[in-house]
């Protein structure tokens, strides 16, 4: 396979503004911790430090990618918030929003994130890559077109897709979120559009605490081109495949979309501080490998990965190379070394039950797939 790998290192100097340690920031002087942001730069970059020494990085085709420009950014986010950002981008940092922080050349950061997105959809698009993952940081799943919320700054994955359709190269797109948190940045923007088929699987009630709601399909053209997947707290390996097989599954053969985009979060995973889930990285493992398989039935193998949320700085490098390993067929490989103990703590017969009996619900709710 060949497998994109989109990074830059200067996503990962994207600095929590108010939140950071001691000044100086921005410039060529990267920033210091991020002071009580779980946000941080560690969590990727243990990732790709991983990738190095187990050799998984000289398996892929690394590539970065400029800037997302003005004009790619306002086919989503309004001009007045763009150019608010920037503004305070320049003049040393702030926030804006909710829980979106950012430091001096945030904007740029930002717009470098939401580039390395675009580039890796449109390099499987084009055909000149199986398919691929972007490094991007910061986050952008919670992003709405005028208000950055939870970490994201600029809706990253819906920024990639408006471009690749006002390129003409796809029309007809599905996104499955599996971030433990509910991805309304790109149910907000896509909720009408029919085009766009947006799959949430999320901790029910996690973030944002009122959002992510399975009754929540869609609106006008894009009634039921919108699925929400709340699970419960303590869900783990077995309950998110069944999730997918019964629920995520079905909803895209009937969709048939011509790719396949994954908000990639780790959250779910069971070292996560901001998750109660118990997912492993053999989780991770497996549902790439479910989507994997169904990109190649339904739309070329078009798939493309952005990395979201994951905040356990020892654990996510592992589920991410699980991830990558299964993407590109790799030799590589870097086993989990906390799967015995984390299959241990897998939930009972007795609560995997219930969990199933909570998918059973949900799919009598949805009904017949949307088409």
């Amino acid at each position: 396979m060949r497998t994109g790998f989109f990074f830059d290192e200067r996503c990962l100097w994207h600095g929590g503004g108010n939140y950071a340690a001691t000044l100086p920031l921005g410039g060529l002087v990267q920033p210091l911790a991020a002071g009580g942001l779980p946000e941080s730069p560690e969590t990727k970059r243990r990732l790709k430090n991983l990738m190095d020494v187990t050799g998984l990085t000289g398996e892929l085709v690394v590539k970065s990618a400029p800037e997302a420009g003005f004009d790619d950014l306002a086919r989503v986010h309004s001009a007045e918030y763009l150019r608010t950002f920037k503004e305070l981008s320049d003049a040393g940092g702030g926030e804006i929003g909710l829980r979106a922080p950012f430091a001096r050349g945030g904007y740029e950061i930002a717009a470098l994130a939401a580039g390395l997105a675009s580039a890796a959809l449109e390099a499987v698009l084009r055909g000149e890559l199986d398919n691929a993952y972007a490094l991007s940081r910061p986050p952008g799943h919670h992003c709405l077109p005028d208000f950055p919320n939870g970490f994201c700054l600029l809706a990253n994955l819906a920024i990639a897709i408006c471009a690749a359709r006002a390129e003409g190269l796809v029309r007809r797109v599905a996104v499955i979120d599996w971030d433990v948190h509910h991805g309304n940045g790109t149910e907000a923007i896509f909720y009408e559009d029919p085009d766009v088929l947006t799959i949430s699987l999320h901790q029910a009630r996690n973030y944002p605490p009122d959002t992510g709601d399975a009754t929540d399909r869609g609106r006008g053209a894009g009634l039921g081109a919108n699925m929400n997947i709340p699970l419960p707290p303590g869900a783990g390996h077995a309950t998110y495949l069944e999730a997918l097989e019964r629920l995520v599954v079905p909803a895209l053969r009937a969709y048939r979309p011509e790719a396949l985009v994954v908000a990639c979060g780790y959250d779910a995973g069971a070292l996560d501080p901001l998750g109660r889930m118990l997912a492993t990285a053999e989780t991770f493992r497996q549902m790439t490998r479910i989507l994997c398989d169904l990109a190649g039935d339904l739309c070329g193998g078009r798939l493309m990965m952005v990395h979201e949320g994951g905040y356990s700085e020892v654990y996510v490098p592992f589920c991410g190379h699980a991830v990558l390993e299964e993407m590109s067929g790799a030799s590589a490989r870097a086993p989990d070394p906390l799967a015995e103990t984390l299959a241990a703590r897998q939930p009972s017969a007795r609560m995997q039950a219930v969990f199933s009996e909570h998918l059973e619900e949900l799919e009598a709710l949805f009904g017949r797939p949307a088409v």
